[in-house]
């Protein structure tokens, strides 16, 4: 992990450190089109060659049958059991905090107007399984749906080479009570799901993170529904000071670089020494992980910035806007309004990553690759539509009514401000 000064970058230095490497959406964008005109023209069948291509598995059908799940129920210890409905009742509580309706207003006399949510009606949930089985992404994506009241779920999820699915995301998806499962990733998942197939139902919205090929295919796929966000290969950036914990930053650092080698864990610290320890922990935890040569590879991929201060540390998190953002030493309070770009912000020596990737209550499911500048994570928001109302009675319609008719003749709209004098005169 090689450590840049902050002093000695440029802004143009910046802005080439901060891209997210190996990332050409573009050119994959180009890649995966074929796939989406394919399926839209063959249909399950066009599902299952990919299937075969790419899963090394050929299945005649793709939806999890009501035997496989229950069977699962044996397969899996009662220890894990106990652990997920854990997760489940964080989660829930957390995102059954966010289900609100705006109250009735009265901008102005007799003049009311309120939101209220709505649904979506179909929504398709993506749940990454090509290197590990991400059972943890299948609570973040359809507890949110179902407390926002989505009436159909769909959930897709690549299948192993012998056709079946690990037994703990069966387990997990019988406890939630997902009905539509299927055993078809990447980006066949992806435009499976937004044109529909006899098997697989179309939606209308898609959700959850994946590869390159599966944020490339979701951002094609806008073209036709609506998506959460740009969700691509994790990240995390780390900043860390004098007084931080090396052991614990490097099994940080450790814990994003497992998930694959086109992730990136990036360490800002503010003291020379620090990063140096945290370098040499590094190594000497990397050497007892069974993923340690796809961490390895994350790694040097990744890098660490030696700023002055805090001040330059945040100046540089807020450029990269990380994915998750771990704030690794205990005196953070002062600091939290100088976060303006992060998926998820982790506060304290004692708060990894890995509480907010499984059990804690948040969504894990975030904006990758920059889009934290721009995007939210999911939530019960990705689920529902914000429908505005209002009514008024006639005192609103005669405070408002004559400023209507004159905005409405200046931009021309004759029979806008006719609709409006008409119910003046009537009153």
């Amino acid at each position: 992990m090689k450590t840049y000064k902050y002093a000695d970058l440029s802004e143009t230095d910046i802005s080439e450190l901060v891209v997210r490497q190996g990332v050409d959406l573009n050119l994959i964008k180009e890649r995966v089109l074929p796939v989406w005109k394919d399926i839209a023209t063959r249909g399950d069948a066009a599902v299952r060659d990919y299937t075969k291509q790419f899963d090394g598995v050929d299945l005649d059908q793709f939806k999890v049958t009501e035997a496989e799940l229950e069977a699962s129920e044996r397969l899996v210890s009662d220890e894990f059991k106990a652990a997920i409905k854990v997760a489940a009742k964080n989660i829930r509580k957390f995102h059954e905090a966010q289900v609100s309706d705006l109250e009735k207003i009265e901008t102005m006399p007799g003049v009311f107007c309120w939101r209220q949510n709505r649904p979506i009606e179909s929504v398709g949930c993506y749940i990454p399984g090509g290197t590990a089985p991400l059972f943890s992404t299948l609570l973040m994506s359809v507890i949110p749906a179902q407390v926002a009241g989505c009436p159909e779920i769909i959930v897709c999820t690549p299948p192993q080479k012998d056709g079946s699915l690990h037994a703990e995301m069966c387990w997990t998806a019988q406890y939630l009570g997902v009905k539509n499962l299927f055993k078809v990733g990447g980006a066949q998942a992806i435009f499976a799901m937004t044109e529909g197939t006899t098997q697989i139902p179309a939606v209308l919205k898609l959700v959850g993170p994946g590869n390159q090929y599966v944020t490339a295919a979701k951002m094609l796929a806008s073209e036709k529904v609506a998506l959460d966000m740009p969700a691509g290969p994790s990240e995390v950036l780390i900043i860390a000071t004098k007084d931080s914990n090396p052991v614990f930053v490097a099994a940080d650092l450790l814990s994003q670089a497992e998930h694959g080698a086109d992730s990136e864990a990036i360490l800002v610290g503010t003291d020379e020494t620090m990063i140096e320890a945290i370098k040499a922990e590094l190594k000497i935890q990397l050497s007892t992980l069974p993923r340690s040569a796809m961490a390895e590879k994350s790694l040097s991929n990744s890098y660490a910035v030696l700023t002055e201060d805090l001040k330059q540390a945040f100046t540089f998190s807020n450029t990269y806007a990380p994915e998750h953002l771990i704030l690794a030493f205990d005196d953070y309070e002062s600091c939290l309004p100088d976060i303006v770009n992060a998926g998820s912000v982790f506060c304290g020596s004692l708060t990894c990553e890995s509480f907010g990737d499984y059990a804690s209550g948040t969504n894990h499911t975030l904006p990758t690759s920059g889009f934290a500048k721009n995007y939210s994570g999911v939530s019960v928001d990705t689920f529902v539509k914000k429908m505005t109302f209002q009514s008024l009675d006639s005192v609103g319609c005669k405070n408002l009514g004559p400023h209507v008719e004159i905005l409405a003749e200046k931009e021309e709209l004759q029979a806008h401000k006719n609709a409006v004098t008409l119910r003046l005169k009537s009153l």
